[in-house]
């Protein structure tokens, strides 16, 4: 099968390099070269344009925001262009209401939509372990599933509404940044009360919090190490960005997120927006010795 592919940030190269190891002719374009030459290396072709990509029978797209995607594939005028019988399967967590704008343009051009986020980190996107959140047109669904299977441990379908697949993922990274927030502040209480930070990392995330999120991003806390980024903290301010606005479509307050947003824009104020999310303990820090009437870093 000719399958294209756009977007090669590390979550992309790991995705298209498990395609590619299947068998298929994988076709690749990034908007910087380096990282499509490491594909083509290892057997891909590279697509000189998104056009090109898109002459694929199934096309995958990894771009890293709302703004990529809708200037590579709407305002560049792509998409116009195109025709069916084509798949357009978009593995990234853009806006619930950009996943309907989408889904109504491709349904007028005569191609599937397929919303598929993902949940994982690049390492776990490198062993084909990720978790798929999936919606769209059922049989095209069903045509992509040998796919999906070569990147993903788990295919989650939810339903023929593409944009559900952005919700459950938004809500899922709510939870996840959510999670790092209160260990931030955890951390912070402990060692003002003397005790490591990495002490309660290995307390709660062996027994009561076991799982990736706690053990993953609670090792970064307790060992106060940032870099280099899984997950950037300005990756996670365009997620927090995103949950707020599929908040306000429905009409529902989350305080939370409100919080989490203006502590990510401290950090990124503060110069750490390529550090890992994980950094939300140092801005807790900073706020502490403000608290105090102490300095905080410049």
């Amino acid at each position: 099968m000719k399958i294209g592919f756009l977007g090669l940030g590390s979550m992309g190269q790991a995705i298209a390099a498990n395609l590619l190891k299947s068998g298929h002719e994988v076709w690749v374009w990034n908007r910087s070269p380096e990282p499509a030459q490491k594909l083509v290396e290892l057997g891909a072709h590279a697509a000189a344009t998104p056009t090109q990509a898109f002459t694929a029978d199934i096309v995958f797209s990894m771009l890293a925001d709302d703004k990529a995607l809708r200037a590579v594939l709407l305002d560049s005028g792509l998409l116009a262009q195109l025709k069916g019988p084509l798949i357009h399967v978009n593995l990234a967590t853009i806006a619930v209401a950009f996943a309907e704008e989408l889904a109504a343009l491709h349904e007028a051009q005569g191609i599937d939509y397929i919303a598929a986020p993902v949940m994982g980190r690049p390492n776990v996107a490198a062993t084909a372990q990720l978790n798929i959140l999936v919606a769209g047109p059922e049989a095209a669904i069903d045509r992509v599933q040998p796919l999906l299977d070569l990147i993903g441990r788990k295919t989650w379908r939810l339903g023929d509404k593409a944009s559900s697949a952005n919700a459950m993922k938004l809500a899922t990274n709510f939870l996840l940044v959510s999670a790092v927030q209160a260990m931030s502040e955890a951390a912070v209480l402990v060692t003002r009360h003397d005790l490591p930070s990495a002490a309660l990392i290995d307390l709660v995330s062996t027994t009561i919090f076991t799982g990736p999120v706690y053990q993953g991003y609670g090792a970064l806390i307790g060992e106060r190490r940032y870099e280099p980024a899984a997950f950037k903290a300005s990756l996670g301010l365009k997620d927090v960005d995103l949950i707020l606005a599929a908040a306000a479509d429905v009409s529902i307050q989350l305080p939370t997120a409100d919080l989490i947003r203006a502590n990510l824009l401290d950090a990124i104020a503060h110069g750490e927006g390529d550090k890992d999310l994980a950094v939300l303990a140092e801005v807790e820090e900073w706020r502490t010795l403000a608290a105090a009437g102490q300095t905080a870093p410049d």
